[in-house]
């Protein structure tokens, strides 16, 4: 006899592993349960990754209950079971969190752990903008909320996390609550019937800074791994919208609002090889994969995890760099800070960018006459950069 509990979706190991969906007939798209063994249950029983503009999903509970019979010998009826109808499937409802609950989360005089560390990083001016321009919440107990907001405006969701306001790593401890927690989890649970969410409140994710698109339609976009690293490299790095997946496997339709932008995907230095392979088989954006980490990580480095965020945080630290609010500059690429950090991690076209054989060392010398000249045009202030006085 089969239990609908010992299967489980079929863990990715390249396209082989990815079929055509039995709802939308997209190729690549969809995803088995299979048992401890690696055999699927049957080609319908599965989950379209097509989240939003397909949403299939049959699972294996679903499929014995609508075939009792498939329970006893299902590989020998495997041909003869009845297949579910996918034809003409509606397109499933997107659940949201009301924008009043978002409003009175995100609040710059209020700190949550991960704002203060931010603030000892980047200043407190930059920090405030960050949490007005990315929507940043925090909780009674001072979590950091990572809102997930579409080009729409909707709220999918808030990923709830808990920092040390030291070190700016998450703490993970599950003695001090230390998990990850969601936003429509704890209004799933809530006791106020005002904030309660229906029953059957599904989750649709999006990009976390996704609403930055709208907002700047002409800027090209750096895609990370965690919320994390996007808020800290857009105090670095203003010219690019700094989005996040919110995880290493989350390379799937949600990044189809991207078409028609230039990318570049800046994986954490264990996730290159994976990110390459599945950022390849996307259809329809434009998308080139850093290899900085990979190239230049060391062995300490891959040890404790990093991403291109700690680099930057590394180099700020060593050189001092001095932040500066992008809103005094109508052109960000003028930014102090970017003008600086560009010596360090490339030039500004997407190709330059993702090949760590165009970075610059603080020494260079060209650099930095180029640089000084440019200061005295602009009349910026840069760190270690004098300006000239012309002659009337």
């Amino acid at each position: 006899m089969t239990d609908a509990h010992t299967y489980s979706l079929q863990t990715y190991k390249g396209p082989g592993s990815r079929h055509a969906c039995p709802a939308c007939g997209d190729k690549l798209c969809f995803t088995f349960y299979v048992d401890e063994n690696g055999d699927f249950l049957n080609e319908v029983v599965g989950r379209c990754n097509h989240e939003s503009s397909c949403g299939y999903h049959y699972t294996p509970k679903q499929f014995f209950a609508d075939n009792p019979s498939a329970r006893h010998d299902w590989k020998e009826n495997f041909f003869r079971v009845p297949q579910p109808v996918v034809k003409n499937t509606v397109k499933k409802q997107l659940w949201t969190i009301k924008t009043d609950i978002v409003k009175s989360t995100v609040n710059p005089e209020i700190d949550s752990d991960f704002t203060l560390f931010l603030t000892g990083l980047i200043g407190r001016e930059n920090t405030v903008n960050i949490v007005k321009e990315y929507l940043i919440g925090v909780t009674k107990s001072r979590d950091v909320i990572f809102y997930q907001i579409d080009t729409e405006g909707r709220c999918r969701t808030g990923k709830i996390m808990k920092y040390d306001r030291k070190t700016g790593k998450r703490v993970k401890d599950e003695k001090v609550g230390g998990r990850i927690t969601w936003v429509h989890s704890v209004l799933k649970q809530s006791s106020d019937p005002k904030l309660r969410l229906p029953a059957g409140w599904e989750l649709t994710q999006c990009l976390f800074g996704e609403h930055l698109l709208r907002q700047y339609p002409l800027k090209n976009v750096a895609l990370v791994e965690s919320e994390k690293t996007a808020v800290i490299c857009s105090s670095f790095w203003p010219e690019y919208i700094w989005l996040a997946t919110g995880g290493k496997s989350q390379l799937n339709d949600r990044l189809q609002v991207l078409r028609g932008r230039k990318v570049v995907a800046f994986p954490d230095v264990d996730g290159y090889q994976e990110w390459k392979e599945k950022l390849s088989q996307l259809r329809g954006v434009d998308i080139v994969v850093s290899d900085v980490l990979e190239k230049e990580a060391s062995f300490e480095d891959r040890a404790q995890h990093v991403d291109i965020a700690d680099l930057l945080i590394r180099q700020h630290r060593k050189e001092h760099i001095e932040i500066t609010p992008v809103e005094r500059y109508e052109d960000p690429k003028l930014h102090p800070t970017f003008l600086k950090l560009k010596g360090l991690v490339g030039g500004c076209n997407m190709e330059e960018l993702a090949d760590v054989d165009n970075i610059k060392g603080p020494a260079d010398v060209g650099y930095m006459e180029e640089l000084a000249l440019l200061v005295n045009e602009l009349d910026l202030e840069v760190e270690g950069i004098s300006r000239t006085m012309s002659n009337p």
